[in-house]
This record gives structure tokens, sequence and C-alpha cells, in this order.
């Protein structure tokens, strides 16, 4: 857990968490929800990026395993669904609120997946700008044990699974998840429903990269699709529409200060999207932050 502990300053962002640094017992309170999406996939929400579970004869599909502390909170709350192990997790990403527990289920057997950027950057030490945070290294049996570099195709639980590859969006190894027979799909960060999102430029993300995203997702879905995101509450299309709006929007409105030659305070004072900060900026980044992280990932670099 020593890793974890190293961390927390970071985490306590990611899993709008009291910033009680060093101290594990901060997960003790944390309740696991879960949520029947479709006929036997599930979303779980705990502390961090939300979970999806596909439950059947041949055991749990997990994305996503949240933090080291609330392994057993997240197999406990599986128990009462279903007998099956857990057999896979794929990583949507390499965030620790999404990696976590990745070293306890890799020492119980679990099979881990991931794009392969998620094993480059989880088996050395990294650095988020954002947050002034270095991130140690991954234990070898926390790395992902199979990777893949565009698509990578499941047929587990009576489910066709397909994982996506979307380039430079959230990081650079962001994969959507996609239930095709049961129209689910899971979009990791991509999608932060109802909050301002985190776009890592350390990890080479961008906006017009998340853009992007978003409307493999908007192809992929129709009306009916359930679509757990990787923060806020399940989501559908029209949330999903809702949130590219909202990109859109203040990527261009950025984009005109930044043409303009204003500095990053000036913006901030200007408050460009003072009419999206009081229903979006209420999540773990409140509206100068968000602001901050936008403006450093669209201004062009300097010499």
């Amino acid at each position: 857990m020593g890793k974890l502990i190293r961390v927390l300053i970071l985490l306590s962002f990611f899993a709008n968490t009291p910033t009680v640094f060093g101290q594990e017992d901060q997960f003790v309170d944390t309740v696991i929800e879960t949520i029947e999406v479709a006929n036997g996939i599930y979303m779980l929400v705990g502390q961090g990026g939300n979970i999806g579970a596909s439950i059947g004869d041949d055991g749990i599909f997990l994305i996503d395993d949240q933090f080291a502390p609330l392994t057993e909170k997240i197999k406990i709350a599986l128990s009462e669904i279903t007998v099956q192990p857990i057999k896979f997790m794929i990583n949507t990403h390499w965030h620790f609120d999404h990696t976590g527990g990745n070293e306890n289920l890799g020492n119980e057997g679990v099979i881990l997946i991931a794009h392969d950027n998620v094993r480059k950057r989880m088996s050395t030490e990294g650095f988020i700008e954002a947050f002034n945070q270095a991130i140690p290294a991954a234990s070898d049996v926390a790395l992902p044990t199979i990777t893949f570099s565009e698509t990578a195709s499941f047929h587990l639980n009576n489910q066709s699974i397909e994982a996506i590859h979307v380039l430079n969006a959230h990081t650079d190894g962001d994969s959507v998840i996609f239930f095709r027979d049961s129209n689910v799909i899971h979009a990791g960060d991509v999608f932060f429903n109802g909050i301002y999102p985190f776009i890592d430029k350390s990890s080479e993300g961008s906006i017009n990269g998340m853009l992007r995203a978003v409307d493999l997702v908007l192809g992929l879905a129709d009306n009916n699709t359930r679509i757990i995101p990787g923060h806020g509450p399940l989501g559908n299309k029209r949330d999903l529409n809702n949130y590219r709006r909202m990109l859109m929007t203040v990527r261009n409105r950025m984009q005109d200060l930044i043409d303009e030659g204003k500095t990053i305070e000036e913006i901030i004072e200007l408050k460009p999207n003072a009419d999206y900060d009081e229903s979006w900026g209420q999540g773990f980044l409140n509206p100068e932050t968000f602001l901050r992280i936008l403006y450093s990932v669209m201004v062009p670099p300097t010499d």
C-alpha cells in the first residue's frame, strides 16, 4: 500500500475525497453502489472511476478497479450478484483511480488487459503536471499482461465486447468498451457526465482528442444506449451530446482568448464560462482549475 500513500494528493482530486494524506482509513466509509445497466451488465460506484462489470457463466469481466483499499468491498458487492470470480479486468487508462486495484487482482490471478500505452506509463515513474505530482511505477504484478494497439475483441458471457483505443483524448491510452449485444458503452474518462473533465497534458491528452473520442462514442450509440462515464452518473446519448456541446463551446471560447493574446490570469478574471460554471463546475475541478487545465492543453508551446 506504500505506493498508494505516496500519491494520495493526486487521488484526492480524482476521487473527490477528503484531503487526509497518508491515511487509508479515508476509504473506510466508502460504500460500493451497484447499478444494473442491462441484463448481466453493472456499473459500480465508489471512489474513483466508475467500474463496469459483465457477469455470467464465463466469470466476471471487470472494467477498471478504483483504489487498492476498495478491492475487498468491490468483491463483496459483486458477490451479492454472482458466485463467479473476477477472471478478466481491463483498464480504460492508466490513472490510479482506475488502476489502483490492479496489484490486488493480479495477485489473485485475474488477467489484466489494457492499451499498450497503459502498460508503458504504469511501468515507469510518471508525472502529472496539472497536479505537480510524481507517480511511482507500478509493481510487475499490477501491469496489464495482455495489451493491444487499436482494438481488442472479447466473447464472454454471451456478449460481444469490443475495446477501442481513442487517440490522445483524456490520455494517450484511453479505451472505450462497447457491449454490442446489450447496447452499453463504458466510455472511461473521455466522458465526465455533468462535470468539467480533467485532460492530462502530461499523458498527451488534448481537448481535440476528447472531442474526437466523444464523436466516436456518439457514432456507436443510439437513443437507447446506456453510457457509463468515467465519472458522474449513468448517462445516455443526450447526456453525451450535452457534454460535447459544452466541450466545443469552452474550447472555442478559450481559443478566441488565446488568439487575442490573453494570459491565463486575464482569462480567469473574465470568467468566460460563467454560464456553465454553476452546473459543470461542481465536480473535483472547480471553474478556475478547469480553465488552467484547458489553457495548458491549448496554448502553443514556447521555445
